[in-house]
């Protein structure tokens, strides 16, 4: 049990990093109270995890070889740069440093399964993009039928209010089936765990992290991004829930953070780009760019720190 704690730590920074990706911009927005938030997300989160979670394991687990030593050393380095960035209300990417702690691990082992290292790569630089894209096309196509409705402002704010509850549901539940792979498919790699185990203990230990840690960086890409109104914030969402939910099929982790941030973007190229906070929007795209090096000093360094040992003086 020891040995998954590495595990369950990085569950818990994700949880408590990536909960503002689906509830963030409805509850910055006043349309829904935290704990309303948080007690969905964690529920909608296992329920992804254990349904849909198996094939971003598959992709992890294949990218080097590892035993269990390996396996908990990079998933302590994951954890450990993705709670950096989380001190500092960074929206940043759990698969990035699972992956910068996996090529980490895969330099040292001289074996990286290098086409599945590409396609993760790819699918890194595609999520923020497809975020956008669809988020423009959302806003525009649902403002045509929103903008339609013979509804006074009572019956708006609830239908906004339903609306966003669904959609940061279906958020979280991409997120689970996504981001699992992230927490527990070193440990699958390395023989220690089932692939039923892996997404069971994945979806509780993220939703521990949401429900303990979360509300923090729940305000940095609703509020200090964009200045979302309630609609806008359902857009985010639904953009950010959808791109997460392709990549799932892929059977790619990809970046909750870039996918919404993507959404943010397109949402602020509709309204008008100046609504975009560009100081804010610098420091997260540092952060992503930081991570995987980050990841992969730290798995190196706790690797070379665990094999020290003592010469007694001859």
């Amino acid at each position: 049990m020891l040995s998954l704690l590495g595990g369950i730590f990085l569950g818990w920074s994700l949880g408590a990093n990536d909960a503002s990706n689906v509830f963030g911009s409805a509850v910055a927005a006043k349309m829904i109270r935290f704990w309303t938030a948080a007690v969905l997300a964690s529920v909608f989160v296992l329920l992804g995890a254990l349904l849909e979670g198996e094939a971003g394991i598959e992709t992890l687990k294949d990218l080097t070889p590892l035993n269990l030593e390996q396996a908990v050393i990079l998933s302590v380095a994951a954890a450990a740069t993705v709670t950096i960035m989380t001190v500092f209300s960074l929206p940043v990417s759990t698969s990035q440093a699972v992956v910068g702690a996996i090529l980490g691990i895969g330099l040292l082992n001289q074996d990286i399964n290098t086409p599945g290292l590409g396609k993760v790569v790819a699918c890194w630089f595609g999520t923020p993009l497809g975020g956008m894209i669809i988020s423009v096309i959302l806003y525009r196509l649902m403002a045509f039928f929103y903008n339609r409705l013979n509804i006074n402002m009572f019956q708006s704010d609830s239908l906004l209010r339903i609306s966003l509850i669904v959609a940061g549901s279906y958020g979280a539940y991409a997120l689970g089936a996504n981001n699992v792979a992230n927490v527990t498919a070193v440990f699958v790699a390395a023989g220690k765990l089932t692939v039923f185990s892996a997404v069971l203990l994945g979806g509780l230990s993220i939703g521990l992290g949401i429900l303990t840690f979360s509300r923090r960086v729940m305000e940095t890409v609703g509020r200090r991004l964009v200045r979302l109104d309630p609609f806008s914030a359902l857009i985010v969402v639904l953009a950010e829930a959808i791109t997460v939910h392709f990549y799932t099929l892929l059977g790619v982790p990809v970046s909750t953070s870039q996918a919404v941030v993507g959404a943010v973007l397109g949402v602020g190229i509709v309204k008008g780009i100046s609504t975009v906070r560009k100081r804010t929007l610098i420091n997260i795209l540092f952060g992503w760019f930081l991570t995987p090096m980050v990841a992969i000093i730290i798995a190196v360094c706790i690797y070379f720190a665990v094999h020290l040992y003592y010469i007694p003086p001859g």
